[in-house]
């Protein structure tokens, strides 16, 4: 026992000393910081892996900084980490404060034009500020009383140069340490950032501060090089580009409200599809086919690394993802946009947006703010929203969020536009048992099988959304968008891919065609039908805009109208592949994309002019429109075409929205057409007394898996004109 007594005498640090004293900061460091993550910010950190990430990734930065103090002597040592750990204290306060009211970290940007960050926390400052927040102090005023009444005595020794380089090294590979097991949890941490939270979940607040800072010094490098000039040839691409609006279909939807469904991870070929004997998505496929929707079953996702964040962006801007991080994430906050909301206010539209998760997922509390949202109903306005039985993966489950929203759409000034985020049907594609009604698929892949519930699933929570629209009167009234996102299984899982479809094996062009999703618009008096034309996500903005009768001249936008006779039908993909009607390219490949044969341009001249046509469009429309965003380009248009919000001081904490929902006329809402009276929303989420999801097998009780639209997904069409 002796011996190990004096072991542990030997390591024990002695506080006493300047190294001592170096533990002791970092020590107390580590331990105020885990309490904010724990305590003030909502991380969401899962599994033993993360939660030891959060433990440890305040220890790196923290022997970096506190160490500088031992290439010097004395009390100044001392002094020197003291400070040190204010200004890191300084750093951690100031974010709890800002992260209470926004939900997101402070970043370079946000100091730089913090006008309006200013205005909002000084507002309620006697709010946000709470007693235990200086928590975060209190071990600076300990180590202060400490030296004052010399518990711990300054050691006048010097601190040997390479143990001050030793501890500098061990700061920084404990740091790489960190970034490692980071990385194995969450594969392209840095280059596919779509939520501050997890950098700081992952890395911590300071290496947060330290990649948000470079990352701004090179969009502000890029930004910097721009000038007006370069617009001249973006602007010339894009006129000679520009289609005229169908006159049968321009103005169809003018002065609707708008109601975009944003179906998650939701691919084209689970319409019609049967599986066990029965549809997987009854409801989304009688939409499909309703007399009044118009259907494109040739329309592709084209998102990048950004998935859900480039979706919206196409959609809400006509401009591409870059090819690598997300637009939303980097640039959102801060640069200049022709978006939908704000040209719909010019409208006299409201304008909302609505999701079940943080608002700082994808940036998107800044990027909305920066697009015209005049409202963005977040996790935080629906009830019992934290509660887990109500989440599952990316958010609230679709059932209990479609409920919340609904009673919000029926407060809005009409006509509004509005955008409603699902998210139940998200990798890995995992349900409770109680709201399971179908079986899995029986592919043999874990990752494919369980997405056919969290379809059905999303089906359903459809189907009572769109019952509720017609029982308070916005079915009858609103323009209904519905479209996919991205894909959910992807190209990596070709085996259970050929599985699903009843194929032996699945070729590139079927795997290009795998990229399809829903594209439907339902209008009231307006005849739909199933669209063969070719596009992508690139082109809703324009198809939109001519259908609600908005002029759109002025705007700098990479897609074409759907309707129009003029639509060149050539689907670019952010890795430069293509697909039209008649040719789909894939790497350095051609193919017949009706047929899937593989073809020698240079054998077929006809066929070489389309494909060079097609190359030469698609390489200058990316780049271009890179050019645009990485250069913030359209901030050198004039002021006269950049579309204003009504409201230039936006915010979405709840309790402002709510008061300003309060005001609203509500002669002016569907809520007040129904004489004030919330109609019921009919669902039976187990969740909310609901009876338990029962599986039933199909009317011929076998697992039969019948694939009605295989041709659609594997084949293509040709559009009807090209016929």
């Amino acid at each position: 026992m002796k011996r190990v007594m004096s072991a542990i005498k030997k390591w024990w640090p002695d506080f006493k000393s300047t190294i001592g004293f170096l533990i002791l900061s970092v020590l107390l460091v580590t331990i105020k910081t885990y309490w904010a993550y724990q305590i003030e910010f909502s991380l969401g950190a899962k599994g033993l892996l993360q939660q030891f990430l959060l433990i440890v990734n305040p220890i790196p930065t923290a022997v970096l900084l506190l160490g500088i103090a031992l290439y010097f002597r004395g009390k100044l040592s001392y002094w020197l980490m003291i400070i040190i750990n204010f200004i890191q204290s300084l750093w951690l306060f100031s974010n709890i404060l800002y992260y209470r009211e926004f939900s997101d970290f402070i970043s370079l940007n946000i100091m730089k034009a913090g006008g309006s960050v200013q205005n909002n926390l000084g507002k309620a400052i006697g709010e946000i500020i709470h007693p235990i927040d200086f928590i975060v102090f209190v071990d600076i005023i300990i180590l202060i009383l400490l030296l004052i009444f010399k518990i711990v005595k300054v050691d006048q020794g010097v601190v040997q140069k390479r143990f001050a380089l030793l501890t500098t090294a061990l700061g920084i590979a404990s740091m790489l340490a960190v970034f490692g097991m980071a990385s194995s949890d969450r594969s392209g941490l840095l280059t596919r950032t779509f939520d501050n939270n997890y950098i700081v979940k992952y890395l911590g607040l300071n290496e947060y501060a330290a990649y948000n800072a470079v990352k701004t010094k090179e969009q502000a490098s890029e930004v910097k090089k721009a000038k007006s000039s370069d617009l001249d040839e973006i602007k010339k691409f894009v006129n000679e580009n520009k289609t005229l609006a169908n006159s049968t279909t321009f103005g169809k939807a003018k002065g609707k409200n708008v109601i975009i469904f944003h179906l998650e991870s939701f691919q084209q070929f689970m319409l019609d599809y049967r599986w066990d004997g029965q549809e997987v998505t009854p409801n989304l496929n009688a939409f499909y086919h309703d007399q009044n929707t118009t259907s494109f079953d040739n329309f592709y996702n084209q998102v990048g690394q950004g998935k859900t964040a480039d979706a919206e962006l196409m959609l809400e801007t006509s401009l591409y993802g870059t090819s690598s991080g997300s637009v939303m994430s980097n640039y959102g906050g801060t640069n200049t946009f022709q978006a939908m909301p704000a040209l719909m206010s010019q409208q006299g539209y409201t304008s909302a947006a609505f999701h079940g998760d943080v608002p700082s997922f994808w940036n998107r509390d800044n990027t909305y703010k920066n697009w015209g949202y005049d409202y963005f109903f977040s996790k935080s306005y629906y009830k019992n929203s934290d509660s887990p039985d109500y989440n599952v993966g990316y958010g609230m489950k679709d059932k209990l969020f479609l409920k919340g929203t609904a009673n919000y759409l029926e407060k809005l000034p009409q006509p509004f536009y509005s955008k409603v985020i699902t998210v139940t049907n998200h990798y890995p594609y995992d349900l409770d048992e109680k709201n399971i009604s179908i079986s899995k698929t029986d592919t043999d892949d874990a990752t494919v099988d369980g997405y056919v519930q969290t379809a059905r699933y999303l089906d359903q929570a459809f189907g009572e959304f769109e019952q509720n629209l017609k029982d308070n009167g916005l079915w009858d009234k609103s323009m209904i968008v519905l479209y996919g996102d991205h894909y959910g299984i992807s190209e990596n899982h070709k085996s259970a891919i050929a599985k699903l479809l009843g194929t032996n094996k699945v070729t590139d062009t079927d795997l290009t065609n795998w990229e399809k999703v829903p594209f439907m618009i339902h209008i009231p008096g307006m005849e739909g039908g199933i669209n063969h034309t070719y596009g992508g996500e690139i082109d809703v903005m324009p198809t939109l805009l001519d259908l609600l009768g908005v002029n759109d001249d002025n705007q700098i936008k990479f897609g074409q109208d759907l309707f129009s006779s003029q639509n060149k039908q050539i689907v670019p993909f952010r890795n430069g592949n293509w697909v039209t009607s008649e040719y789909t390219r894939v790497g350095s490949n051609y193919y017949v994309t009706s047929t899937g044969t593989k073809i020698n341009p240079k054998q077929d001249p006809r066929a070489k002019l389309a494909i060079d046509e097609a190359d030469k469009y698609v390489e200058k429309s990316l780049g271009y429109s890179d050019k645009v965003v990485q250069g913030n380009l359209l901030r050198f248009l004039p002021k006269s075409d950049i579309p204003k919000s009504k409201n230039k001081n936006i915010s979405y904490k709840k309790s402002t929205a709510l008061k300003q929902l309060k005001k609203v006329d509500s002669s002016k809402t569907i809520l007040g057409a129904n004489n004030n009276q919330s109609t019921e929303y009919k669902t039976d989420a187990p969740e909310l007394g609901g009876d338990k999801q029962e599986k039933t097998d199909g009317e011929d009780g076998t697992n039969s898996n019948e694939i009605a639209s295989v041709n659609s997904i594997l084949s293509g069409h040709g559009s009807e004109r090209d016929r």
